[in-house]
């Protein structure tokens, strides 16, 4: 599923860059389990591409990230100037990944906690292993990329057709880097007059 993930997003720089786009904005990754076999799915990526005219790119002199591949990101265009104007610009959108199977309860514990409002602490800790592993493979792809940090991370768990007991937890965010060295963060502009 990782894999399948990152080919699609491969495919879609690569379209960027033939168009000569900076990046590519406002991408959503999307999965799709085919009705006709459940082991078959279908991973789209898809956003818009974006080319900085006359737009100062900060100490590095591109928009481009340091494998000299245009940017990609999941921010709205709102969220896009915002990172912006903090001083930040975006390198790359990473992800984790992390298929988990969730061991079975013995009857004598299912029994022993029936009727009772209690932890099934074998789920707890799966979930709680499963976001550990994805987060920290999300920061590795930030870490390749020579990141500062990360922005807009989403969680989520999904079943798709497996058993419950087989869950992928999965984070996605952008990575970004500072512009210049001395970026301080702008006064908050007023959009709505209080005048008034």
């Amino acid at each position: 599923m990782y894999h399948a993930r990152e080919l699609a997003m491969d495919r879609m720089t690569a379209e960027a860059s033939e168009l000569g786009a900076d990046g590519v904005g406002g991408v959503r990754l999307d999965v799709e389990i085919k009705e006709f076999a459940s082991d078959a799915a279908e991973f789209t990526a898809v956003g818009t591409a974006v080319k900085a005219d006359g737009a100062d790119p900060g100490r590095t002199g591109t928009w481009l990230n340091n494998k000299s591949q245009p940017f990609t990101s999941h921010l709205s265009g709102q969220d896009f100037w915002t990172l912006i104007r903090s001083g930040h610009a975006p390198l790359g959108m990473v992800m984790g990944s992390c298929v988990h199977h969730m061991a079975r309860q013995r009857l004598g514990q299912v029994m022993a906690n029936a009727g009772r409002n209690v932890e099934v602490e074998q789920f707890s800790q799966a979930l709680r292993s499963a976001r550990e592993l994805a987060t920290s493979r999300m920061r590795a792809e930030a870490e390749d990329l020579d990141a500062e940090g990360i922005v807009a991370v989403k969680q989520r768990r999904h079943a798709h057709t497996w058993a419950s007991h087989t869950t992928e937890f999965f984070a996605i965010g952008t990575a970004v880097r500072p512009l210049r060295d001395d970026h301080v963060m702008d006064r908050p502009s007023m959009v709505l007059s209080l005048d008034a």
